[in-house]
């Protein structure tokens, strides 16, 4: 009998944003050093002549999933909700050759986690289901998603 196994792997990046509209500091631009937790489950390969044998998923295919689609993008980038004014100002930087990133959302710690959710999804295995995601925005704030909570 096989068991389900959640393995878990931590990934950084640094980002700007600002919220368009927000009443407090958070209105300005500023910058986080984000931590991504992402944690998948499936059950441990048991073909005893495959080269990951024993394996969930190989902690190598997940990270390049995670940073070839997030980290790589998002670090070192600046966000803006792109239906706001802001888009004024990520055009002032991108003339000036600053990684820009534009979303559809306003990019809260919640509604980055959801993107990320939806970016990972569609990159995993078949045999392999997100789990959980915890973003991790400065020592003390976070935001968790969980696959249970959205099925």
């Amino acid at each position: 009998m096989s068991s389900t196994i959640r393995i878990t792997k931590q990934f950084t990046f640094e980002a700007g944003h600002a919220l368009y509209g927000y009443d407090g500091k958070c209105k300005n631009l500023h910058g986080h050093s984000y931590k991504l937790y992402v944690t998948v489950t499936g059950k441990p390969i048991s073909e005893t002549n495959h080269v990951k044998l024993g394996m969930v998923i190989d902690f190598g295919d997940l990270k390049k999933i995670v940073k070839d689609k997030i980290v790589n993008i998002f670090d070192h980038a600046t966000v803006f909700n792109k239906n706001t004014p802001h888009i004024e100002l990520a055009k002032e930087l991108k003339d000036r050759e600053h990684n820009v990133i534009l979303v559809d959302y306003q990019p809260t710690t919640e509604m980055m986690i959801i993107d990320f959710a939806n970016i990972i999804m569609s990159e995993l295995p078949s045999h392999i289901q997100l789990h959980s995601l915890k973003l991790q925005e400065t020592d003390s704030s976070y935001a968790e998603w969980f696959a249970s909570d959205n099925s």
